[in-house]
């Protein structure tokens, strides 16, 4: 993981207004809930009085209560109330206070801030998810690897005319040109697939590839935007569960008619091919050892491998970075 980043960890409407959502992220279980004005607040799961779990509890006026012994937190996770010393009580309930979690929401996702201390700057995102014009429809699926798996797959040109070969790598175009990388800014990552039927030609290099109007754009820490074209897009966002689990988060954005109602059922069909494209990694990708990966590793790389290679990269960068701050 890299830490003082925001994540892009859940969509906003699994948590709904007055009710708690439990899940694990970052290899801990924590919890969400939201007021019934909406306000929306993340703390650790455990209770600090006895340890039962606050996703079994409620909100209660601006607070979540425990299951247990009624005892309150607020947004911030300060301990508000403690039922058995009496609402009259003026102890110092700092003792009981728990671990929070800074967050935002942008385009209906959820945005956590995993660092130590307050956060620094705003999430960075792509602008569709934030475009009224745009309709989407949202799915997700659970991969029993670390979610730097699944970014990198996201990233790799050269699978797809044989995990695909039914679906969007038909065609049998396994010689790969490039693949061209290039840095948007210094969070931003954009590539393309530009492969050819091999018929003995030698591949184009980098230099000499280009970055086709579909293309693959990655922001850090843990999003990724085929850009399909200007009408349809299809966007992903990677949750670290655990080092052995993640979530993939799947939106089909499109404006093809411009007929909400209309471009709402066809994000629901592009949904349902998005997750027949991302079973048929999943079957590959969860084969792979380790489960998570790192820069240097018992592989043996080829110039297809370039997105990957430039990902682990800048990771360790900011891996590095995060560490001097220490």
């Amino acid at each position: 993981m890299i830490k003082d980043q925001w994540y892009a960890v859940l969509s906003s409407h699994q948590v709904k207004n007055g009710k708690v959502t439990g899940a694990r992220r970052f290899g801990e279980d924590i919890v969400f809930f939201r007021t019934a004005s909406g306000e929306l607040g993340c703390v650790g799961s455990a209770c600090a009085h006895r340890g039962a779990s606050l996703a079994k509890g409620c909100v209660k006026d601006k607070n979540i209560q425990c299951p247990f012994h009624g005892i309150e937190y607020d947004l911030t996770g300060r301990c508000v109330y403690v039922p058995s010393e009496g609402k009259g009580s003026v102890d110092d309930y700092s003792r009981f206070h728990m671990k929070h979690y800074h967050v935002c929401e942008a385009g209906g996702i959820v945005f956590v801030w995993y660092g130590d201390g307050e956060p620094v700057g705003e999430p960075d995102y792509f602008d569709v998810i934030t475009d009224q014009g745009f309709a989407y429809d949202h799915v997700e699926d659970t991969w029993k690897v670390d979610y730097s798996r699944v970014i990198e797959n996201q990233l790799d040109v050269s699978h797809l005319p044989f995990v695909h070969r039914t679906t969007i790598g038909r065609g049998n175009k396994t010689l790969c040109n490039g693949p061209k990388v290039i840095w948007l800014n210094d969070n931003t990552l954009q590539t393309s697939a530009n492969n050819e039927v091999d018929e003995g030609q030698k591949p184009k290099s980098s230099e000499e590839s280009i970055i086709k109007d579909t293309n693959l754009t990655f922001k850090f820490p843990n999003m990724w935007l085929n850009h399909v074209s200007d009408k349809i897009m299809i966007l992903a966002f990677f949750i670290p569960v655990d080092d052995e689990n993640s979530i993939i988060a799947l939106r089909f954005y499109n404006k093809i008619t411009g007929v909400k109602a209309v471009d709402r059922a066809i994000a629901w069909l592009g949904s349902r091919a998005n997750k027949v494209v991302e079973r048929q990694d999943k079957m590959i990708v969860e084969t792979q050892l380790p489960k998570k990966t790192q820069l240097r590793m018992n592989e043996t790389l080829v110039a297809a491998d370039l997105p990957i290679i430039e990902y682990r990269a800048k990771r360790e960068k900011l891996k590095g970075v995060r560490d001097q701050k220490k």
